[in-house]
């Protein structure tokens, strides 16, 4: 029962007297505890005046309880992510809307024009963007009633369909519409009159206003802003003006 020591709360008859060493405190240890056992027998009327036996020691040891503590090597190590640890993606191609564009063929002289039309209808004799047309060909020398040739290109060709529409279809197509007129008549320079023209036809953009273009095949083109864009922004007339006068030779000699 672990008992340290035990009094009587009474003083018992025959009882040897109590020794004061066995009242004091005990020590305190911090991790060893000294514990005395002190064994009194129970003395009986022939054991009167018999010595007590010497108090037994023993030494107890704490129990010491261990407090488990997370550990760094009982976590599984994290893999950092690779580019082969990631899924592949696949990248897919933008899809490009068919551009549109009405164009309209024309010949004046020895010299080819393609022309933007902006509303998509053709030419009709009172249009002011046709006036405008009729004075640039004055101007330049050539007859002023140019004849249409075919029917308007316009693009995209197909309201419904798989068929390619895009920009490198539509070029294609243009370029190819071009060159059967080239080898059906030649021509000494063809006019690109409006930015789809020159896109499709020149493969080129508005940095080109007013410059020469060299086409495989087509030859010599000139690069000029749409009709209504010149009767939005006058301005701009001067500009083509000063291109024509360096182009002129290249058509009024062989008019001549």
């Amino acid at each position: 029962m672990q008992v340290v020591s035990w009094l009587p709360r009474t003083e018992l008859p025959f009882a040897a007297p109590s020794r004061p060493e066995l009242l004091a405190p005990l020590p305190v240890f911090d991790d060893v505890e000294e514990i005395t056992y002190s064994v009194t027998p129970v003395q009986g009327n022939n054991d009167v005046g018999t010595a007590n036996p010497a108090p037994v020691t023993r030494i107890v040891e704490r129990p010491k309880i261990e407090v488990p503590r997370p550990s760094s090597a009982a976590k599984p190590p994290v893999k950092a992510a690779t580019d082969e640890d990631a899924a592949p993606v696949v990248a897919k191609a933008p899809v490009v809307p068919p551009p549109r564009f009405a164009l309209q063929l024309l010949r004046a002289g020895n010299c080819l024009l393609l022309v933007e039309l902006a509303t998509g209808e053709p030419f009709q004799s009172r249009d002011p963007s046709y006036l405008l047309l009729k004075d640039m060909l004055r101007a330049a020398g050539l007859p002023d009633s140019p004849q249409i040739i075919g029917e308007p290109v316009r693009w995209p060709l197909l309201v419904r369909g798989n068929m390619d529409q895009g920009p490198d279809a539509a070029r294609d197509f243009v370029q190819g519409f071009l060159y059967a007129r080239v080898e059906e008549v030649p021509c000494t320079c063809l006019w690109l009159i409006g930015l789809p023209a020159i896109r499709f036809a020149g493969e080129s953009d508005a940095e080109s206003y007013n410059q020469e273009l060299q086409i495989d095949g087509l030859g010599l083109a000139w690069a000029l802003p749409g009709l209504e864009l010149l009767m939005d922004e006058p301005q701009r007339k001067a500009d083509v003006w000063r291109a024509m006068r360096k182009l002129m030779g290249r058509w009024k000699s062989v008019n001549e």
